[in-house]
């Protein structure tokens, strides 16, 4: 049993309230794969970078125990590079920088090892990558988890969802749900995502949580109040590692491991905030995750005397 993620390795550089930092690893599969380890040991990932990505930069990766057989290094390319400057409100974000590189013609391979996968991530990449990830795997994974963003819905809608009728969870924002389904009621727009073919959908809320479909049922997750947050990069992609790390380490799918998995995805998440780029995620511990789930378990729960 494994899981396989697909998604980009970069650098990024960001600049928020807390501070400034002009180069440190990033990337979907990056954070994903850094917030799944914790709760699953066999994570491998697929991406493309450049030889600029050293053996230092990719030690962040294998220091977790994460396969990187799958990560191609493109002789004499340059690795997808993105920088971003936060506003004070560290909601709302300005892109300064995106450079593709070798990113532009990923094709993503499958390692002979990697194949028969139990759970696939197919991380925020062109739809397009997303299909041929699943035409190259040998067998149909167990679960299949897929994020995307408002840009594809602009540029490859069409693409997207033929995806969407292969897998089995989407996550997205609000702003995102509203905008693939035409409604502004996020209920409303979740019944028209469902009918395009996920079983489950995540709605992400931010600092107000997240909002679980499927099976006819809706489970609202809490945000932890967190004192500081210095980087929101990677917290989404860290939000979709956890849950299907916590899926992958259960190997049970239902409704109620579904919304432990929306929790401790969340965990994952509100860690990720905490430090610069993965700073954080590199170094938790089982304490560390035990406690953070035992706050969210405290600030969602409460009795009612009749």
């Amino acid at each position: 049993m494994s899981l396989l993620i697909v998604g980009s390795v970069a650098f990024d550089a960001i600049e928020t309230p807390f501070g400034k930092i002009d180069k440190i690893v990033g990337g979907a599969a990056t954070f994903a794969g850094l917030a799944a380890s914790y709760l699953y040991n066999h994570v491998n990932l697929v991406s493309v970078v450049g030889d600029d990505f050293g053996p230092d930069d990719m030690s962040i990766i294998t220091s977790r125990g994460i396969n990187t057989d799958g990560i191609e290094v493109m002789k004499g390319g340059k690795s997808f590079f993105w920088s971003g400057r936060y506003h004070n409100d560290m909601n709302s974000r300005d892109t300064l920088v995106t450079e593709l590189n070798v990113l532009a013609d990923f094709d993503p391979k499958i390692p002979a090892s990697y194949q028969n996968c139990d759970y696939l991530l197919l991380g925020n990449l062109t739809p397009i990558v997303q299909i041929a990830t699943l035409d190259r795997l040998d067998m149909k994974p167990k679960l299949v988890v897929l994020d995307t963003m408002n840009f594809w819905m602009d540029i490859a809608l069409g693409d997207l969802k033929k995806v969407l009728r292969r897998v089995d969870v989407l996550t997205i924002n609000d702003a995102e749900a509203r905008q693939l389904s035409g409604e502004y009621s996020l209920v409303k727009a979740a019944e028209i995502i469902l009918q395009m073919g996920p079983k489950y959908l995540i709605i992400k809320k931010g600092e107000h949580g997240a909002l679980l479909f499927g099976d006819g049922q809706v489970f609202s997750a809490p945000a932890l109040p967190l004192a500081d947050v210095y980087d929101p990069t990677g917290a989404g992609d860290s939000f979709a590692g956890g849950f299907i790390g916590y899926l992958a380490k259960v190997k049970t799918i239902n409704f109620t491991n579904m919304k432990n998995a929306v929790i401790y995805g969340s965990a994952l998440a509100s860690f990720c905030v905490e430090r610069f780029g993965t700073e954080k995620l590199q170094n938790l511990t089982s304490d560390d995750i035990r406690n953070r789930i035992s706050q969210f378990i405290r600030l969602s729960k409460f009795d009612i005397n009749d």
